[in-house]
C-alpha cells in the first residue's frame, strides 16, 4: 500500500496538515475569527474572536468556556481520535505537546513517590533555586570544553575542593574528573590500578597475566562488573556475623604478587557500615615491610565520602594514608545532587597512568579526557558546585547531622514496634538496618512486611546478606535529606500498623517473590 506523507511542520505552525479541517463547523458569533498571531497553533483559534482590550486574558478564557466547556486536553483531535497509541512503535501521526506530556504523566502516576522511596541513596529533591539552575544549564554538553570554558573551570574547582576535603597532599595539583555516577568512577579507579600494576610488572620483567583485585563479599556490584569487563580475578573477603565488614586478616590472606589493589567500601550498601580503611592500610604496610609487596588502596566512598568529613572528621580513611591512591564518591547520594554525578580523585598526578588520558581534538579545541562517557549534561556538575557554595562546611554538617539524628530516632523506636534486632543504627552513614529476632514469628517474614509497607506507599527493601550470610534477611531504611522527622513518625505509624496486621494472621503468609522490593542502589 502506498502512503504519501505530508511534510512535517512544527506544532506551533499556523498550518498543521495533520489536524482535521474544522471549517465546516459554525463560526463563533456568526463569523469565523482569524487566528491570533501571538498564540501557538491550536484548532480552536479558528473560532476565537480576536480580543484587543486590556481584559483580553479574561475574555479569551470566558470565550473558550462558552464554546468548549469540556476539558481542552481530552478533545479527540488531541488524543489521535479514538485510536490506540502503540507502545512499541512511533505513531504515524503526531499529537499536540499537551497531549503527549499528559499521556506520559498519566503513566508516571503508577510509579512510586520518590520521597517515600526509603530504598534509594539517590537524592530525589533539591531546593527551587537549584531546580532553576538545573533548568538553565541542562542543555550544555559537558564535553564541549572549548565552547563552555567556565563550566570546565567549575568542574576543575570541584575536583580541587574534593581533593582538599579528603586531605590530598597537594590539592591544587591533584587530578580527578566528574563522572556520570560513582559506578563510572569505580571503573576508572580500577583501570588505573590495573594499568599501574601492569607497568610495574613489565618494568621488572614479570608476567602481567592473571591480575586479581580484593574486596569484601558485601562490595557494590559495580566491582564485580569491573572484574568481569576487564579480565581481573575478583577475590572476596567474606563477611561474618562477627565481622560485618572486610577485616585486615582476610585481606592479607587474599592478596599476592598479582593483586592490583584492595578496595574497602566506605559506607557498605548492604548495612551502611564503614570498612576499616586505616587498619587495612596498616596491615598492607606491614606486609610490604616483610615481603616487599606494595599493594595500593582505592576507597569506594560512594556514600561515605560526603558524610565522614563532616560527621566523623577525626576518622582516618582518605589521602592521609599514603597507601590510598584514589577515592570515588557519588555526588547524587550524600553530595545532595540530582542523579547523574560522581567523582574520582587521585592522590597525585602520577597515580593516574598517562596512557589512560586521551587528548581529543573536538569542535575546534584540543583537551585531555579520561572519563568513560563523552557527551552528557553540565547541570549536575554545576549543581554540585552550587551545593558547595550554598551549604559550605557548616551547611553540609547540619544536613548530614540531621539525617543521622533521624536515623538514630528510627533505630531507637523500631525495637518497640516489632520483634526486630537492630544491625546498624546510622552511626556511620545515616542508614538503619534490622532483622527479625530468631524464632520471633513463623507466620511472616521481612519480605511480607516490605509488601505491607508498599500498600502505604513506602518502598523499604528486604534482602539477604551476601555469600556466607545469605541465610540472614534484613531490611534497610536510607535516611536522606528530604526525609524529615515528621515523615519518620508517619513511617513508624505505618510500620506499626503493618506489623499489627501481620501478627493478627493465624496462618503463615506465603512469600510471593513478585512482590519483593529487593536490594536497591
Amino acid at each position: 500500500m502506498n502512503i504519501s506523507y505530508k511534510p512535517y511542520r512544527p506544532y506551533y505552525s499556523q498550518v498543521n496538515p495533520y489536524l482535521p479541517n474544522y471549517t465546516h463547523l459554525p463560526s463563533h458569533r456568526g463569523k469565523r475569527a482569524e487566528s491570533s498571531r501571538n498564540s501557538i497553533y491550536d484548532p480552536y483559534n479558528k473560532f476565537r474572536k480576536p480580543v484587543r482590550s486590556s481584559r483580553s486574558k479574561w475574555r479569551q478564557r470566558y470565550s473558550d468556556q462558552k464554546m468548549f466547556p469540556y476539558n481542552y486536553f481530552e478533545h479527540p483531535s488531541l488524543r489521535n481520535g479514538n485510536n490506540v497509541i502503540s507502545q512499541f512503535q512511533i505513531p504515524e501521526i503526531g499529537m499536540q505537546p499537551e497531549s503527549a506530556i499528559q499521556m506520559i504523566l498519566d503513566e508516571m502516576m503508577l510509579d512510586g513517590k520518590p520521597t517515600l522511596n526509603l530504598a534509594t541513596f539517590v537524592t530525589t529533591r533539591m531546593e527551587p533555586t537549584a531546580d532553576r539552575l538545573y533548568a538553565e544549564t541542562y542543555n550544555k554538553n559537558l564535553i564541549d570544553k572549548c565552547e563552555y570554558p567556565q563550566t570546565m573551570a567549575i568542574e576543575n574547582r570541584c575536583v580541587r575542593i574534593l581533593a582538599e576535603l579528603w586531605h590530598s597532599p597537594d590539592p591544587l595539583h591533584s587530578i580527578g574528573v566528574s563522572t556520570s555516577g560513582s559506578s563510572e568512577a569505580c571503573m576508572l579507579g580500577g583501570l588505573a590500578l590495573k594499568r599501574r600494576w601492569q607497568k610495574a610488572r613489565k618494568k621488572q620483567g614479570m608476567s602481567i597475566h592473571r591480575p586479581n583485585i580484593v574486596f569484601s563479599s558485601a562490595v557494590q556490584i559495580v566491582w564485580k562488573k569491573f572484574a568481569n569487563y576487564w579480565d581481573v580475578e575478583p577475590r572476596y573477603v567474606n563477611i561474618t556475623p562477627d565481622h560485618l565488614t572486610m577485616d585486615p586478616e582476610g585481606v592479607l590472606a587474599a592478596v599476592d604478587e598479582n593483586t592490583i589493589g584492595v578496595v574497602p567500601t566506605f559506607g557498605v550498601t548492604y548495612t551502611g557500615l564503614y570498612e576499616p580503611v586505616e587498619k587495612i592500610a596498616k596491615a598492607l604496610d606491614e606486609l610490604q615491610s616483610k615481603t616487599g609487596l606494595d599493594i595500593p588502596i582505592h576507597v569506594d566512598a560512594a556514600s561515605g565520602g560526603f558524610v565522614a568529613p563532616f560527621l566523623q572528621p577525626e576518622l582516618v580513611w582518605d589521602f592521609q594514608l599514603p597507601r590510598v591512591k584514589s577515592i570515588n564518591v557519588s555526588g547524587h547520594k550524600y553530595g545532595l545532587v540530582y542523579p547523574g554525578i560522581g567523582w574520582v580523585i587521585w592522590r597525585e598526578t602520577e597515580d593516574l597512568p598517562e596512557d589512560l588520558i586521551f587528548h581529543v581534538s573536538y569542535l575546534g579545541g584540543n583537551f585531555p579526557t579520561f572519563a568513560l562517557s563523552f557527551s552528557r549534561p553540565s547541570a549536575q556538575v554545576l549543581l554540585q558546585y552550587y551545593n558547595f557554595l550554598r551549604l559550605g562546611r557548616a551547611g553540609y554538617y547540619e544536613v548530614q547531622k540531621a539525617s543521622q539524628t533521624i536515623a538514630h530516632f528510627l533505630s531507637s523506636k523500631l525495637q518497640a514496634i516489632g520483634p526486630f534486632e537492630i544491625l546498624t543504627d546510622g552511626s556511620d552513614i545515616p542508614v538503619v538496618t534490622w532483622r527479625l529476632k530468631e524464632g520471633s514469628t513463623s507466620n511472616w517474614s521481612l519480605y511480607n512486611l516490605s509488601h505491607q509497607l508498599l500498600a502505604f506507599g513506602w518502598h523499604v527493601p528486604a534482602y539477604p546478606l551476601p555469600a556466607n550470610m545469605e541465610n540472614v534477611t534484613i531490611m534497610r531504611v536510607v535516611v536522606r535529606n528530604e526525609f524529615s522527622i515528621n515523615m519518620a513518625q508517619l513511617f513508624l505509624n505505618n510500620l506499626k500498623q503493618a506489623v499489627s496486621y501481620l501478627n493478627s494472621l493465624d496462618h503463615p503468609t506465603p512469600h510471593e517473590t513478585y512482590c519483593d522490593i529487593n536490594f536497591r542502589h
